[in-house]
Order: C-alpha cells, then structure tokens, then sequence
C-alpha cells in the first residue's frame, strides 16, 4: 500500500482530507481507557456489571444476616462480606486488571504506527501489519485521550485503540474525528 504520492502528501483513500498517522506506544492506561468506553458503551458489559453490583449486594446483606441472627456465623459471615466487596470492588475495576493481563504484550509490541484513511486503518507494530477495514470495527468511542474502534455484536470484542498523543498536532486529532464520523458510528 502506498501511502504516500508523489507530491509526498499522505493518500486521502476518497475521504477528502489527507490521512491521519499516529505514532505511539500503547500502554497500559491506554488499553484499560478503551476497556473502560467499550464497557461503557455496549449493553452486554453494563448488564454484567449491575449483575456484579447485584450479587455483591446480596452477598454484603447475607453476611450482615449471619452475623445478627440467634447464633452468629462468623466464618461464613466474613466469606460473604468479603465476598460482596470484593463483587463491589473489583467488578468496576475489572478493565484495569485485564488491561495488566495485558501488559508484556503492549510492551512487545513497541512503537505502533497507525494510518487511517477513508478505506480503513493501518496498524504496524513489531512483527503485526494489519489493515482493517471499516466494516470489521463499524463503531466507535471517543475520550479525552483516545478513539476506539469497536466491533459489533454484544461483547464488541474486537477494537482498536487509536491514542492521541500519537497525532502529529491537534488538527490531525481532528482530521482523525472526520475521518471517523465519515466512516463510523459514533457510540
């Protein structure tokens, strides 16, 4: 793919503004952001965490109830409190740990260079040249410090991580956004 043309001007792919490339090292804190907007954005995630809030809810009732009735429970009044803050605690927090899961991965991957255009985006990482297209990830999510393209379905599995220090200036960051809302749903 050539990404340049002859003038040395980055290849519009149709879109009608020059492509967007972002140069960075995705971090932690970058892949626990994007697991954070997609669980805020698709219903299969929100309704896994109410169901976390439910059951350390019920848990953290049932261990008080041990503990006031007749003959107090200690032991397991303390497994279902511990148990309920636990659900309560970490349920929340579950895109931080799986984004530390992921943490010699980011690390291999190094410096990632990124080129969207209106045919798609680019990904080039240590040993990874991937393009994808926009019908595979239709969606997507912004923050303050990222865009993440999101794929369909209940879980969106499937997502890119688009940070935006990785933009040249603040008029790519919004070039990018154009190139997004041209070829995307925004969530």
């Amino acid at each position: 793919m050539n990404m340049a043309d002859r003038d040395g001007r980055q290849d519009t792919g149709g879109v009608g503004v020059p492509a967007v490339e972002l140069v960075y090292r995705t971090t932690e804190t970058d892949f626990a952001g994007a697991l954070r907007a997609r669980n805020r954005r698709t219903a299969a995630v929100r309704r896994k965490t109410w169901l976390f809030r439910i059951v350390g809810t019920l848990s953290l009732i049932g261990g008080v109830l041990l503990l006031t009735g007749e003959a107090p429970d200690v032991a397991r009044a303390a497994g279902f409190l511990a148990g309920g803050a636990f659900l309560w605690v970490f349920g929340p927090l579950g895109h931080r740990l799986q984004a530390r899961a992921f943490r010699g991965l980011l690390e291999k991957a190094g410096e990632t260079r990124a080129v969207v255009d209106g045919s798609g985006v680019r990904v080039t990482a240590a040993g990874c040249d991937t393009r994808i297209g926009w019908a595979v990830q239709p969606t997507y999510a912004e923050t303050d410090e990222l865009f993440v393209m999101l794929s369909e379905g209940k879980g969106a599995v499937s997502m890119t991580v688009l940070p935006k220090r990785g933009a040249q200036s603040p008029a790519d960051v919004d070039r990018l956004r154009g190139i997004l809302d041209a070829n995307l749903r925004r969530l």
